[in-house]
């Protein structure tokens, strides 16, 4: 089905919605002086967009504005899962002391603006889409990140991840150009069509394959491409460093798996896929996902800021998802977009946490969690813990199930040394996770500390995260149906 303009505009009612929310935002921020209703409508903006998404007739997929974007389930899930990364996003700014100074209008506007790019990211069906979608999400992601003014380490984040996230754009961009210029075309499913049939030569594909890969490994902080993360999360206000850490990542996610296999390989009998054109790519990402989980845990052992200790943490969850891409089977796709999900729980909640003990301290620093649960943070700690050793994959939290079917997915193919190194990385990630359970229940609280303060709105949203990070792993066969139903790729 390939829909014209006008038909199309029925399908992508979801981002239609978040731009006239944005709209609202700034028009009001103009009107009205009380910025707490900004907020309000961002929020109101997010929830019709979900509305919205229930409502699109999900049994027609096809192509939308003469081949531009795809509408197909795969779309859908990330579309659901930025949606409600934003809603966390704009609840825990809400509450946050660093986004009170903001200009609440401008923030919330670009906030929604973002969530549309992440949304056109995943449901891209044409190279400039997809090059242009990953554009609106990173202009505003470089923006947000230098939104707290005269502060030097939000500058200075916002800096170094324009200038690295614009050389990555950059080679990712001239990538796509050798890939137009072998294939004739922009259109993904001309491209497959043109790889399948072999007149591509390996070498200029596997050239191209790479220059995009740095472009999109830099966006899901892959190594060697993650340096940006600790800083500019270290700089970004703490609301926009969750929605980095999740929204953007999974945006990254999106398009790197819509390249990779329905582009780049072919789907075979029982589950199997079949890499085309002789460019052996899941050997490349089987490094690349070793690399990466394993320098991300090494490096937050050294940290002692909680925001790059997260920072790095998201870099080793990146290689664990990467190896979801690396078996080339469904079972592992179905596995990675359940991690996915999974992760958008205890990683959130992680950040929540934060946002509680910096209003409090003015610092993201590990101190700043000493004696947590004995001066008046005892939920807040408790949360914290259940989000941590869900992170550390310890049962029966929801991260243990995503790890299990992932480290599942692997051992079916056979690889044992990936498997068995997953683990091992595992094991390594106790050491700073357990650095911050140690600090909030057993360290001393400093002299003359004062009780912590968490308000009904802070308790919230950590007993919603709280509750989905242990429900959904002691039932998570509902959320991994939604997984393996998203995992379908129209393809023409």
């Amino acid at each position: 089905m390939d829909l014209g303009n006008v038909a199309s505009l029925r399908f992508i009612a979801p981002e239609l919605v978040l731009v006239a929310a944005a709209l609202v935002v700034f028009v009001v921020d103009l009107l009205v002086r009380d910025d707490e209703r900004l907020a309000d409508i961002a929020l109101g903006g997010l929830a019709l967009a979900l509305v919205s998404m229930a409502l699109v007739p999900h049994e027609l997929n096809g192509w939308l504005f003469g081949r531009m974007l795809f509408h197909d389930p795969f779309a859908a899930f990330f579309e659901v899962i930025f949606a409600l990364s934003a809603m966390a996003t704009v609840w825990m700014s809400m509450g946050s002391n660093e986004v009170r100074r903001m200009s609440q209008g401008e923030y919330y506007g670009l906030l929604l603006l973002g969530t549309v790019g992440a949304c056109f990211m995943a449901a891209a069906a044409n190279l400039l889409m997809a090059y242009l979608a990953l554009e609106t999400l990173s202009i505003v992601s470089y923006v947000l990140t230098g939104f707290v003014r005269h502060d030097r380490r939000s500058g200075e984040a916002a800096l170094k991840y324009l200038i690295f996230g614009g050389v990555a754009s950059g080679v990712m961009l001239y990538g796509m150009s050798w890939l137009f210029g072998l294939c004739g075309s922009l259109d993904l499913v001309v491209i497959h069509g043109v790889l399948e049939s072999g007149d591509a030569p390996a070498l200029p594909l596997f050239i191209a394959m790479v220059l995009m890969l740095a472009g999109l490994g830099f966006k899901i902080s892959m190594v060697p491409f993650h340096m940006w993360a600790p800083d500019v999360y270290a700089g970004a206000p703490i609301p926009v460093a969750a929605f980095l850490s999740v929204a953007s990542k999974a945006a990254g996610f999106a398009l790197l798996v819509r390249l990779l296999l329905p582009t780049f390989s072919t789907a075979g009998s029982g589950g199997a896929w079949h890499f085309l054109a002789g460019v052996d790519w899941p050997q490349l990402l089987l490094v690349l996902s070793v690399v990466t989980m394993t320098v991300g845990n090494l490096a937050a052992l050294q940290q002692s800021g909680v925001k790059r200790m997260l920072a790095y943490s998201g870099v080793a969850h990146a290689g664990y998802l990467l190896m979801g891409l690396v078996v080339l089977s469904t079972p592992g796709l179905e596995a990675m977009l359940f991690y996915l999900i999974a992760y958008y729980f205890m990683n959130l909640g992680a950040f929540a946490v934060l946002i509680v003990v910096h209003n409090h301290t003015g610092s993201d620093a590990i101190d700043g969690f000493r004696g947590l649960a004995w001066r008046g943070g005892a939920f807040p700690a408790v949360a914290m813990a259940a989000f941590l050793f869900s992170l550390i994959g310890v049962p029966p939290f929801v991260g243990f199930f995503a790890k299990l079917y992932l480290f599942a997915a692997v051992i079916e193919q056979k690889m044992y040394a990936l498997a068995l190194i997953g683990v091992l990385n595992s094991v390594i990630s106790v050491g700073y996770y357990f650095l911050i359970l140690r600090t909030m229940f057993l360290d001393r609280p400093p002299a003359g500390a004062s009780a912590v303060v968490t308000t009904l709105h802070d308790y919230a949203i950590l007993l919603i995260l709280l509750t989905a990070t242990c429900v959904f792993g002691l039932w998570s066969g509902p959320m991994f149906a939604f997984a393996r139903y998203s995992l379908q790729f129209f393809a023409g």
